[in-house]
């Protein structure tokens, strides 16, 4: 969380923020504005927009994202700080959605995250689930991450993906043989698939994939910068496959490039 001491923050309602604001639209089609003291210079804001692969941008059209420097969840209603404010902080949250219509306005808190990986990570999760709900999950991509899941591929990409997954396959029964049968010929337990949380499993891996690889076109990121303490992070090998396969549905645009890359950790 940001440091920084100043006056008081000013308050508006967030309806107010969107009837004040200028949205821009990047060359992908995202519409997005800047609002108040927020921790990202233009520059690099503009290009955080633009690295979202016209594919995934295409779903986003009846929304628009607001960087601000921090949305306060109030009851029902949205405020928004023009600064960071310490006092405000208890009610401050990383993003809050506001339904105007048929439009949907996201509001990113900047100044509760440190840098601009943080900040781009947050977004960039929004775009994955906004994009997700709309279009729905790639069979291509289930099929592989299935495969993934099948050959005991180690950890996951976030605590959802991790219990969604537990759950699709933590259950086991043996195989409906008789109890004379399983004497004379012992089979190993069969695993049962719980086809809901399957489903939910595949839905988050895949918004979890689409966020982390146009995290990786906005910046080089060092993989175990996403290590969480709740869950073991799933291995290198398993998601540079993943997001290949993400790479070859949702090309990256003109003057952005995926690559990756290994390295021994010393």
């Amino acid at each position: 969380m940001s440091s920084r001491t100043q006056a008081p923050a000013q308050t508006r309602r967030a309806e107010d923020v969107v009837r004040a604001g200028q949205v821009t639209q990047a060359p992908n089609g995202v519409c997005y504005s800047s609002v108040g003291d927020v921790t990202i210079d233009a520059a690099d804001l503009e290009r955080l927009v633009a690295a979202v692969p016209r594919g995934i941008a295409g779903s986003l059209d009846r929304k628009a994202y607001y960087f601000v420097p921090m949305a306060l969840a109030e009851d029902d209603a949205t405020q928004i700080a023009d600064t960071y404010d310490v006092a405000l902080a208890d009610k401050a949250v990383c993003h809050r959605n506001l339904t105007l219509g048929e439009s949907q306005c996201v509001f990113i808190s900047t100044s509760l995250m440190e840098d601009k990986f943080s900040v781009a990570f947050e977004f960039y999760i929004n775009v994955g689930h906004a994009f997700v709900e709309r279009a729905g999950v790639s069979q291509d991509f289930a099929d592989l991450v299935w495969k993934q899941v099948e050959a005991g591929a180690r950890g996951e990409t976030s605590l959802d993906a991790h219990e969604y997954r537990r759950r699709a396959v933590g259950r086991t029964q043996d195989s409906g043989a008789s109890d004379s049968e399983q004497k004379q010929s012992p089979r190993t337990p069969v695993k049962v698939v719980d086809e809901k949380a399957k489903s939910s499993y595949l839905t988050t891996v895949f918004s979890d994939a689409i966020a982390i690889y146009i995290l990786s076109l906005y910046l080089d990121v060092d993989y175990y910068d996403l290590r969480e303490r709740e869950y073991t992070l799933l291995a290198p090998k398993a998601l540079a496959e993943r997001l290949r396969k993400i790479a070859q549905l949702f090309p990256a645009n003109p003057g952005f490039e995926f690559s990756v890359f290994y390295r021994r950790r010393t």
